[in-house]
């Protein structure tokens, strides 16, 4: 369990690869010790020399070798019972001349170093902060009678880390940047999202992966699922989700005439669990009637049972039993070790509990779904939703927005990213105006941020970075839209035998901006990406996506 907890806290992010240009004038790192800054202590500064930097225990990897850089750490005080610490890590040589701030995971209460330094390592200013607070990535304890740290986490650690850092690096280097980044995925794509929404001047390209950016929503969405296999006759087991699985996949694996181990377009797939219900005596390979019921309830999405009312969406089919890092892959958001073990149930006790209710005795089986989701919406949903579909400031700034979000993720539902991008096409004026500085890629077979049985690498996780060019990294493809104006048409997104890039490539598969799809021209191998070409959407998946008429 704490292995979990600790890999849910540490969702991996997005790399970044530019040309670097040499290094004209910087002050010394130790005077940067002395600078003086609005609410801001600087707590350290110090030349960090190249060769092998131990990161701190619980990532994925001890230690990364890295150039010659300046760390400066830094305490923000905006607000009386504020403290929010920020790290900013600037290579000696070779920046590029771009600052790139980095997300966090889970309810954060720490930087991820490894991000800096990987980021850091292509030629970036980056930096960091723990939003706040500090203590583990599922913990929301800290919330309780600090409503200034709770703002601190929605919104204003991020903004202040910004406004900071950016006075650090022009400090150093004698000069200011050339262009501004935010680069997250899951609370970092709340935290992207929030600022292209509240603080459109901060950056001028941002890249906003499976955000959490419907907050009350996700946590109601993570109770629902924690209720409904909270007893243990409604939780199934290894082998049935196994079985459930095959039972989604022979259902809707084959879509346009091509057959994959997951399915492409889940807006076009209708799959019900009944058909994995046992037939006679129950056994681990087939669903009892509870734990049928249950999977329908969390396919479907929490309602309102006296409205009506959806209050979200739910989760796709075809993953329920795919291997992966807890806190990437479905079933450990889902299913975890058993009843209240999963991360959606830890996760929304921690956040109604510490947020809401204010009570660290509640459970989540208290939640009552007719009640408890206005309070939510009430308390909480102004400071921590960013849902605001008003893009036009950000527009205005000249700034670019990438989003995209696995359809088979089982954190924030796939659909929540699908909604957003409709309400803003309603709000900006339609699809061309909209896409002219906002595209969405969905991507088939993915899982929370990254892994899954689908092409699942195309610069989103560090540690599964194709090609550094903007035909297969998504990264590289909004700073290439940023600095030399192309948008990106597709994304080719990579399947690597195992997930391991020394193990050879599966299968590639382009990414087109939503809603349209990859369409298979009939011709040549299904994993050549170069046999697929980007398509208006089968009226089925425009009407369950319910976008709107292009204006």
């Amino acid at each position: 369990m704490k292995q979990l907890l600790t890999r849910a806290a540490q969702i991996l992010l997005c790399v970044a690869a530019s040309t670097a240009t040499p290094l004209l004038a910087q002050q010394s790192c130790e005077s940067l010790k002395d600078l003086q800054l609005p609410e801001t202590t600087i707590t350290s500064a110090e030349t960090v020399p190249a060769g092998d930097f131990k990161l701190p225990p619980g990532g994925l990897v001890p230690s990364m070798n890295l150039p010659a850089f300046c760390r400066v750490k830094a305490d923000l005080k905006p607000s009386s019972d504020s403290l929010i610490k920020i790290e900013v890590w600037m290579p000696l040589e070779g920046w590029n001349g771009k600052f790139e701030q980095l997300g966090n995971g889970g309810l954060a209460g720490s930087i991820n170093l490894y991000m800096l330094a990987s980021e850091m390592k292509h030629g970036f200013a980056t930096a960091g902060t723990d939003d706040g607070h500090t203590g583990q990535g599922t913990d929301g304890s800290w919330a309780i009678g600090h409503s200034e740290k709770v703002r601190d986490f929605g919104y204003r650690a991020v903004h202040e880390t910004n406004l900071k850092a950016k006075k650090i690096i022009a400090a150093f280097y004698q000069k200011s940047f050339r262009y501004s980044y935010f680069n997250g995925c899951s609370e970092g794509g709340r935290e992207a999202l929030m600022e292209a929404q509240r603080f459109p001047d901060d950056f001028d390209g941002i890249l906003a992966g499976a955000p959490a950016h419907y907050w009350t929503s996700l946590m109601a969405a993570f109770a629902w699922n924690a209720q409904a296999l909270s007893d243990p006759a409604s939780y199934p087991g290894d082998p049935a989700r196994l079985a459930l699985q095959n039972a989604a996949i022979a259902k809707c694996g084959t879509q346009d005439g091509v057959t994959d181990k997951f399915i492409k377009d889940p807006l076009r797939c209708h799959f019900d669990p009944s058909v994995v219900l046992c037939k006679d005596a129950a056994s681990g390979s087939c669903l009892t009637q509870p734990q049928v019921d249950a999977l329908k309830k969390i396919y479907a999405g929490p309602v309102n049972s006296a409205t009506g009312k959806q209050i979200s969406p739910g989760y796709e089919p075809g993953v329920e039993a795919e291997p992966g890092l807890p806190g990437i892959n479905f079933s450990s958001y889902v299913f975890g070790f058993g009843p209240g073990l999963s991360l959606d149930s830890i996760f929304a006790g921690s956040v109604y509990g510490g947020f809401v209710f204010e009570d660290p005795a509640w459970k989540v089986t208290q939640l009552n779904f007719d009640k408890d989701i206005a309070t939510a919406e009430a308390k909480i949903g102004p400071i921590l939703n960013a849902s605001d579909p008003d893009l036009k400031a950000f527009q205005a700034h000249g700034g670019k927005l990438i989003q995209y979000h696995g359809w088979n993720d089982g954190s924030p539902p796939p659909l929540h990213s699908v909604n957003y991008y409709v309400s803003v096409l309603s709000r900006m004026g339609g699809v061309e105006k909209t896409q002219s500085f906002y595209r969405l890629f969905m991507v088939p077979g993915m899982m929370h941020c990254g892994a899954g049985p689908g092409p699942n690498a195309f610069g989103n996780l560090m540690d599964l970075a194709p090609a550094q060019d903007p035909q297969h990294n998504i990264f590289v493809a909004l700073q290439n839209w940023v600095e030399k104006g192309p948008a990106p048409d597709r994304i080719i997104a990579t399947k690597y035998n195992e997930d391991n890039p020394t193990k050879g490539v599966a299968m590639t598969r382009p990414l087109c901006p939503f809603p349209q799809q990859a369409k298979w021209n009939g011709k040549g191998p299904a994993s050549d990406e170069g046999n697929w070409s980007c398509a208006a959407p089968p009226e089925a998946s425009v009407k369950k996506s319910s976008l709107p008429e292009k204006h």
